[in-house]
């Protein structure tokens, strides 16, 4: 029977997501492509650090049992040499990390869509954008991001942004264009119109689903955005059309959203708007969505 990823959620992810590999990283960035091969190589018994979103993959990896639900597959621009220490840093830490891509420089994102990826996390902003504009969940991590909290070593936590992330980016026209005031009438006057989808819904939709399967691992969401009464009831009645729950909502009226996020400790936040991901990224785990109004 043919190998298949079918029914599986699947995690694409660099390898400066998961591992920090940031000393390495700025030989291949300074164009020393043969430097960065050798020195991967001679730490290839060298376990690498935890990366940003190695919280994240750990815990969705807890999901599988005899039936496999979650795959996680590295695609890369690291040379396939260099992906060895990859390989061996995931058995190391344990992480059932079997299959990879690794271009050498080249854009790996087209590889999404044989992989039929829901979420796509890297470092590279282009590669990202590439993904984003071809239908895959996708956000650029801050390596230096703080790293995820162990106070819940049985839940995933996940926070979204609203607008632009699991929404369109319908509304923030309407405010980048009049204001908050606009904005607000705008969404009184539509609160019965769903708002369109945006490049994140996928990705809950698919978490719903996997937490509807029995397994030791848990799911916690947290819908995290600048709205405020009376343009929060838009966004709810949105997510119950689309029959879509969160466990959380923290509608923060444009307050900074970094210490409301520590609080929540999610294990990552998603977010299209720089200053957004800045302020949660000196608490949290975050990525930023080039998708939107904000992100031409």
């Amino acid at each position: 029977m043919a190998a298949t990823l079918d029914g599986r959620l699947v995690v694409a992810i660099s390898s400066r997501a998961l591992f920090d590999f940031e000393e390495e990283n700025r030989l291949f960035e300074a164009g020393d492509d043969q430097a960065y091969m050798r020195l991967q190589l001679q730490r290839l018994e060298q376990p690498a650090p935890p990366g940003v979103a190695f919280s994240l993959v750990r815990k969705l990896l807890a999901f599988n049992g005899p039936a496999p639900r979650v795959e996680v597959v590295m695609l890369s621009r690291n040379d396939p040499a260099s992906g060895l220490r990859v390989f061996r840093s995931a058995q190391h830490y344990g992480l059932k990390v079997e299959r990879g891509v690794f271009t050498r420089g080249q854009p790996p994102w087209r590889y999404l869509m044989p992989l039929r990826a829901n979420l796509f996390l890297s470092a590279n902003e282009a590669d990202v954008r590439a993904a984003l504009a071809a239908g895959v969940p996708a956000a650029r991590v801050y390596p230096h991001a703080a790293r995820a909290s162990e106070a819940h070593p049985d839940e995933v936590r996940i926070a979204f942004d609203g607008d632009a992330v699991l929404f369109g980016d319908e509304a923030e026209r309407v405010y980048q264009r009049g204001g908050l005031d606009a904005f607000q009438t705008h969404e009184a006057e539509h609160v019965a119109r769903p708002l369109p989808a945006g490049p994140f819904k996928p990705l809950l939709q698919a978490l719903q689903r996997l937490q509807r399967e029995p397994a030791p691992m848990r799911i916690r969401t947290a819908l995290v955005t600048a709205r405020s009464a009376p343009a929060h009831e838009r966004a709810m009645r949105t997510l119950m059309d689309w029959h879509i729950e969160v466990d959380e909502a923290m509608f923060l009226g444009g307050l900074p959203k970094g210490e409301f996020l520590r609080e929540f400790e999610p294990d990552f936040f998603f977010d299209d708007q720089t200053g957004h991901v800045d302020s949660a990224a000196a608490h949290v785990p975050a990525g930023h969505v080039a998708a939107g109004v904000s992100n031409p």
